[in-house]
This record gives structure tokens, C-alpha cells and sequence, in this order.
């Protein structure tokens, strides 16, 4: 079984989380049987954290993560989904695909709604699509551009459902540290899943999340720590993306440099990639998207390398890592 680390609320979660976007087509199609045969492989490694969200290929990954839920000890598994973006009708949609990156058809598009009935109707669509009576974490979506109504109406519809049991915790996922930041100082959450903004490549979380979220007793769960794929090989692909869209000559010319760094200590950058969040105390669990059950097994793997002790000093001492990051 995986190590387990327990949030201020109670919740277990497996070190290493079960992200469900890429078995939703997140740019490439995945089949029924890819996707089912993909979480039972993650069921048997050991994962219990499976986080999710309607976004996620218009409510496929919900689906999907329901079927697979349908067979498992409800008691022994940990499932977050999202609340923010409703799924409404969209006629003539089912004849094209989707335009926000996943390779399913547009039957239904996405409507921001950070409003007490929207969340409500949200929260319900997503018990019905994973077959549930509750979840153990709600976080708000993607609020950039919403604040007022997130941190008002939002919170206070969470802090609710909280209260009356279908939901353990409430957090807020985004892309950014500033706004989570902001959530952390200003209102009653209980943990936050950050993107990107916590890697081996960036620690701008740092500045103002972490130790924000070390003040306040607030469980940070780190998300896209691949920086989109990035991190996700020996060497960047000639393909690859950062925050999903094409990388900047500097980023690229500094993973490579990253990679350089860790083959020299005797490890990989997909593996120091994996361990690297989990070496902050407040992380309580790393997000992975993973699409079959090789990348399962390859995740665990990763998870469970050992890290020579001269790498972490080495990147900070070659400008490659926070200085901050050294003491750990």
C-alpha cells in the first residue's frame, strides 16, 4: 500500500494522486476499456486519492472514475471533484469536438457559475456522474476571473455542504498561487490543489501559498507537477507543452539543464520530478494524470526511487532550484 498522509480533516490521501483529466481525452482520445484498465491498475498499485472534475472531457472523467467506483470499498477510497463550471445543452454541439482540449464531442459546453444554485446543481450532476451519496473534497475550479462570487457565494455554499456531511473538506484548485493565497488568508477552506505552480521546474508557490497555508493550518495538495508533460521524460519531447501550450526557448533550455543536473547525480528528471513536492511538509499529496497502466506502474516506480542526497544541494547551489529548498 501507499504511504498515506492525513489532512487537518481527517482524510487520508495516498502520497500519490490519481488525476482522472487524461482518461477523459485530454488531447488524445482513451477508450472505455484504456480507461477502465488503467484505474484498476492504479486501484491495485495502491492508489486511494482519484481527483476529478465535470471540465474533464464534459463530465466523461466522472463517468469513468464512476464505473470504476462501483466496484471498490466506498470507506477505502478518497475521490475530490470540482465545482464551478456547469455542463449545459449545447445543440448541434454532438457534431463537433470539443474546443478546450479534450477529444470528446461538444454535446455539452462548459458555463462558468460560482453562484449558491450553481454550485448546488453542479455538486448533484457530479454525485449523479460518480454514482455517489457524497465525496470527500470539493474545490471551486478555475476561479481566476471570479472572485467575488467564489470567495462569497462559493465558499459559503461549500462551507455548507461541509456542515451537513456530503463533503469532509472544500478547497480551491487553480493554476496560480496568488488567488489560492488569497482563499488561504480570507475564508474557512481546508486545503488547496495548486497546478504547476509547485515543481521541480518553478517554486513560485514559495512566496506566498506555502507559507500562507503553513500560517493558517490549510493542507496543500500539489497538482501538474510535470508542468503539463515537461518533466514527464528523460528529456523534453520536441513536442512537449508547458501549462499546455508550446515551450518557451528558456523553459526548455532549463529543463534540459534540470535533466543534465540529475543524470549527473545518478537519477532521472521524471523521478526527482515525482519526489520533489512530496519533500514539503505541507504537501500531503502529489497529482498525477496518467492514461494506461504503464504510466501507473511507472508513477510508483518513480515515487519509490531512491534520490541520492547530493542532487537537492547541487540543483541550489547551480541556480536550478530555490535556495529555500536546500534546508530539507
Amino acid at each position: 500500500m501507499m504511504d498515506l498522509r492525513t489532512t487537518r480533516r481527517g482524510i487520508p490521501l495516498t502520497e500519490l494522486g490519481f488525476g482522472t483529466a487524461p482518461l477523459a481525452g485530454l488531447f488524445t482520445p482513451v477508450s472505455e476499456e484504456q480507461a477502465a484498465g488503467t484505474l484498476e491498475a492504479a486501484w491495485d498499485e495502491g492508489f486511494r486519492y482519484f481527483d476529478t472534475a465535470p471540465h474533464y472531457g464534459l463530465g466523461l472523467a466522472e463517468r469513468r472514475l464512476g464505473q470504476a467506483l462501483a466496484g471498490w470499498p466506498r470507506d477505502e477510497v478518497v475521490v475530490s471533484t470540482k465545482v464551478g463550471r456547469l455542463l449545459v445543452p449545447n445543440p448541434g454541439g454532438e457534431d463537433r469536438m470539443d474546443d478546450d482540449g479534450f477529444a470528446v464531442p461538444a454535446a455539452v459546453r462548459r458555463e462558468f457559475d460560482f453562484s449558491r444554485d450553481g454550485i448546488l446543481r453542479s455538486f448533484e450532476e457530479s454525485l449523479t456522474r460518480l454514482g455517489l451519496d457524497r465525496v470527500d473534497i470539493v474545490y471551486l475550479h478555475d476561479p481566476d476571473q471570479h472572485w467575488e462570487a467564489a470567495s462569497t457565494t462559493g465558499i459559503e455554499t461549500l462551507v455548507e455542504l461541509r456542515d451537513e456531511g456530503v463533503v469532509r473538506a472544500i478547497g480551491a484548485g487553480m493554476n496560480q498561487s496568488a488567488m489560492l493565497t488569497a482563499f488561504v488568508r480570507r475564508t474557512d477552506i481546508d486545503l488547496v490543489l495548486v497546478a504547476g505552480r509547485y515543481t521541480l521546474l518553478e517554486q513560485g508557490a514559495l512566496d506566498d501559498l506555502l507559507p500562507a497555508a503553513a500560517e493558517r493550518g490549510v493542507d496543500v495538495v500539489a497538482g501538474a507537477i510535470y508542468n503539463s508533460g515537461l518533466l514527464s521524460r528523460p528529456r523534453p519531447a520536441p513536442d512537449a507543452t508547458y501549462d499546455y501550450a508550446p515551450v518557451p526557448t528558456d523553459v526548455r533550455d532549463r529543463v534540459v539543464r534540470l535533466a543534465e543536473a540529475c543524470e549527473a547525480a545518478g537519477t532521472s528528471l521524471p523521478v526527482a520530478a515525482t519526489r520533489f513536492p512530496l519533500r514539503n511538509p505541507q504537501v500531503v499529496s502529489a497529482v498525477l494524470g496518467l492514461r494506461s497502466p504503464e504510466e501507473v506502474a511507472e508513477a510508483v516506480r518513480r515515487a519509490t526511487t531512491p534520490i541520492p542526497g547530493t542532487l537537492w544541494p547541487d540543483l541550489v547551489e547551480s541556480g536550478l532550484l530555490d535556495p529555500r529548498e536546500g534546508s530539507r
